[in-house]
């Protein structure tokens, strides 16, 4: 904001061409019986050129559209992949056993562990080992949360593939093509 370039006004015009362009573009939630909370986690490794921090997003299905997604930096720099990725399914789960919380409350209780979707299975395989690793030593205690989560059936971390990560939608830019793919899935349409 204090110097500002060309390339940030370039930037600025392209997403207000995309708002005015999807301005009939909603997401629409249908009656159904599988109404399980489901989550997505995913992060970009190094992705801030300034200080390599990784970001952290994940988002929240209920039913047929999204209800409740992040994109937030990660207060310490990962050392890898893995730990980027453990650092936001970690965040992740704080959300979900919140949002589990608050539907029981609203007398919507959702049974068994809320499933998350991760597209990197070392993530999964250091939530679900409690032995520590000389790999994993760096890692914040804090983030170390989820192995609390994932052992109490909370939370059950899934793999998916990258191609059906619907976080990616938050992580990086894509192309039309998945974009416009991964945008249906979050259960955006078109009122037209």
């Amino acid at each position: 904001m204090e110097n500002p370039k060309q390339y940030h006004w370039i930037a600025a015009k392209r997403i207000l061409r995309y708002v005015k362009g999807t301005l009939d573009h909603g997401l629409f939630y249908k009656h159904s019986q599988n109404s399980n909370l489901v989550g997505y986690s995913d992060s970009d490794y190094g992705g801030d050129i300034d200080d390599r921090k990784s970001t952290s997003r994940y988002l929240f299905h209920i039913g047929s559209a999204a209800f409740s997604w992040s994109s937030k930096k990660q207060q310490m720099v990962a050392l890898s992949t893995y730990a980027a990725e453990y650092i936001a399914a970690a965040e992740c789960t704080c959300q979900a056993i919140w949002l589990k919380n608050i539907l029981d409350e609203l007398n919507f209780a959702q049974e068994g562990p809320t499933t998350i979707y991760v597209d990197n299975n070392s993530t999964i395989s250091l939530a679900k080992n409690h032995v520590s690793h000389s790999r994993s030593k760096h890692t914040d205690t804090k983030y170390h949360f989820i192995r609390e989560q994932v052992k109490n059936k909370n939370v059950d971390l899934v793999y998916c593939r990258t191609e059906d990560q619907l976080a990616d939608i938050f992580t990086k830019p894509l192309k039309t093509y998945t974009f416009c793919r991964l945008k249906e899935k979050l259960g955006m349409k078109n009122q037209v």
